[in-house]
């Protein structure tokens, strides 16, 4: 089994724990799940912006811990006032230390869409999102099928949500793509592997549809990679461990975006 393998299958083991014990009416009376949700497209096409998607996350697979003592509220809160168009928030509890209480704290804390970062292949996880506050979902490529794509991402669209696709290679781009997305990523990480490769996302430029927000995803750590990254049409672009696994994660990405933005 890969590692992608391994954390499917606990995260439908953890579906079912969770259904037990909160139901979807619960979900449904939650404090967050009739507000009215942030756009994805809209956060990544101001043209004052940089499109950072600035993710928090403590601990990766492969890195292992990165930030065990970060504070999610200071932390989005200072990756927003840092320029910062998006915050993506890890949920997965097992394999990256994420929670869903995250989500709730940011969200109090900050006006700008947040992504929830987990390995989605159920309806129960995307309502479970709306009611801690998420505005965007992530929907993977390498978890699903093209017909699960197109059902999960309706749903979420159904629930004024936004969709953004995970792609690493050619094959699952053009098998995965729909009406019911609203932004492609570019995974410039394997997840059978785990080995990155920015050339990824500028292979794969060409072949996504000017419709779709264009998203590159890990591996970007330098600011002249997001010039040309934004040169070959990208408009967001996700960082997570080169912010996080810093003393000061918010301060770093100040100055990864003005960096950008003096080669701009």
């Amino acid at each position: 089994m890969t590692i992608l393998d391994k954390i499917v299958a606990r995260k439908r083991e953890e579906i079912i724990e969770n259904k037990a014990r909160v139901s979807t009416d619960e979900l449904e009376q939650a404090e967050f799940f009739d507000r009215k949700c942030y756009s994805l497209r809209e956060a990544l096409t101001q043209p004052d912006k940089v499109g950072i998607i600035a993710e928090f996350k403590r601990r990766s697979p492969s890195k292992g811990i990165l930030n065990a003592t970060a504070d999610v509220v200071e932390t989005t809160q200072g990756y927003v006032n840092s320029g910062a168009s998006v915050l993506s928030i890890l949920t997965d509890i097992d394999f990256f230390n994420g929670s869903n209480e995250n989500v709730i704290k940011a969200r109090r804390a900050n006006e700008v869409p947040i992504l929830r970062k987990d390995f989605i292949v159920d309806e129960y996880q995307i309502l479970e999102a709306k009611a801690i506050g998420a505005d965007v979902i992530l929907l993977i490529a390498a978890c699903l099928n093209p017909e699960e794509l197109k059902r999960l991402g309706a749903f979420t669209h159904s629930l004024g949500m936004s969709v953004l696709l995970e792609v690493h290679d050619k094959e699952e781009l053009l098998r995965s793509i729909n009406p019911h997305i609203d932004a492609i990523g570019v995974n410039n990480r394997n997840l059978a592997t785990f080995n990155v490769d920015v050339q990824t996302s500028f292979e794969l430029a060409d072949l996504i549809p000017n419709d779709f927000v264009k998203v590159s995803e890990s591996a970007l750590s330098q600011a002249q990679t997001i010039i040309d990254l934004k040169k070959a049409g990208f408009g967001g672009f996700l960082i997570g461990e080169t912010f996080m696994k810093t003393n000061d994660p918010a301060k770093a990405c100040k100055e990864f975006v003005e960096e950008v933005k003096n080669l701009s």
